[in-house]
């Protein structure tokens, strides 16, 4: 029986085969597939080591263990919760909407799978090539915040809206400078494709664009509300956030994309400002896994060593801060490509110290006049203190 059924799909298949024109068809969606799967699991698998590495790494840093129940080490926990999550139960509140409800989580998730179809893994590695994936990955990026804004309004739920607004607050104010910093780039390289950015890379662009480099890392993660920007999430103002009255696999979704997120974010830095696979002897998937290793490893530090930032220190680094040090990397980079035109020799070289000479100083510029001032200052001043209508009196000194 099984033979009679083996044989009728295999004369299908020849006859389907044998005409040249469902043949390239049938190449490029069994292609299409096998990739898909590939990058789906390889970020599923990535996100599982990211919970594991990142709850491990924490514990280092504060003096405590760890997970270390699961697995040798701990490396199964991530799993053993994952397989938890799914048996949760799924409760959704009788005032929400339940179509959007259901519908956010996945508008978190899919776009960042979607990331991936245009990062080359090598050289002659990747999914697709478009002339502007650098505007692509900016579009698809953007898309994580509608999912905020439509968790939190599907369910009806104050503390959600609050984390709304702060989330739409920080995409309008980091989406500029992140984009603007892509601009020096597209300069030097008269390119918008990733794999043309990669290839061009015979040094890394961290060397060549300091001040583009600072800008894209500070807005990627609060762009995937990381700490220390991670106010939609604040637990001591807002609990969970918009998150709030979500549970189950739904919840998990979440937790899923904000992780894959963050993996995305270290893949598109290290591919455009680290070289992406460019590397001697190994591969380039390694090269470019050892990247993005390195940079959730910086991520990682940044949150065990930094405090959240207030809304309004959020809003003034952007506005008062990556947005100018944007512009300036601009000009400097537009004069320095114009005197070092493209075919000179070591043209990244001298580009390179033009950027470290005239742009990066305005970094350490930008910084000092960002610096809080002291709280006593403040009230010195004459100031309202926070959460207070009514100024503070000095007591006189006797």
């Amino acid at each position: 029986m099984f033979e009679f059924i083996y044989d009728i799909l295999d004369f299908s298949i020849d006859l389907i085969i044998k005409d040249m024109k469902f043949e390239s068809h049938i190449l490029t969606v069994v292609t299409g597939i096998i990739i898909a799967f590939a990058i789906i699991n390889g970020v599923l698998g990535g996100v599982l080591a990211l919970i594991w590495g990142e709850r491990r790494l924490l514990a280092r840093f504060q003096q405590r263990s760890g997970p270390n129940r699961w697995g040798p080490q701990g490396i199964l926990t991530s799993t053993a919760d994952a397989v938890k999550v799914m048996f949760k139960e799924d409760i959704v509140p009788e005032e929400a909407d339940k179509y959007i409800f259901n519908v956010a989580p996945m508008l978190l998730v899919i776009p960042v799978f979607i990331i991936f179809s245009v990062i080359p893994f090598g050289i002659s590695l990747y999914a697709v090539d478009i002339n502007v994936s650098v505007l692509f990955i900016l579009a698809v990026t953007s898309i994580s915040g509608l999912s905020i804004i439509c968790a939190a309004w599907a369910s009806a739920n104050r503390i959600a809206i609050f984390s709304a607004l702060r989330s739409v607050a920080m995409l309008i104010s980091y989406e500029i400078p992140v984009g603007l910093s892509l601009v020096g780039i597209l300069l030097i390289c008269e390119s918008m494709s990733v794999l043309d950015i990669v290839i061009y890379q015979t040094i890394p662009f961290i060397l060549i664009q300091p001040v583009a480099a600072i800008v894209f890392f500070l807005g990627s993660l609060a762009e995937i509300n990381r700490t220390p920007f991670d106010l939609t999430e604040a637990e001591s103002e807002l609990a969970a956030g918009y998150q709030n009255d979500y549970s189950g696999m739904k919840w998990g979704l979440f937790y899923l994309g904000e992780f894959a997120a963050a993996i995305a974010a270290a893949t598109v830095f290290s591919t455009l400002f680290l070289g992406g696979p460019n590397g001697p002897i190994l591969p380039g998937i390694f090269w470019l896994t050892i990247k993005v290793i390195a940079v959730l490893f910086f991520i990682i530090w940044i949150r065990a060593s930094w405090p959240r930032f207030r809304i309004d220190q959020v809003l003034n680094l952007a506005w008062k801060g990556l947005f100018e040090l944007t512009l300036v990397n601009i000009i400097v980079t537009s004069i320095a490509v114009i005197i070092w035109t493209d075919g000179e020799s070591h043209r990244l070289i001298y580009i390179g110290l033009a950027n470290w000479i005239f742009a990066f100083p305005f970094v350490l510029l930008v910084f000092k006049l960002l610096r809080t001032k002291n709280y006593d200052d403040e009230i010195q001043s004459n100031s309202y203190p926070v959460g207070s209508d009514k100024p503070k009196f000095i007591k006189e000194k006797s």
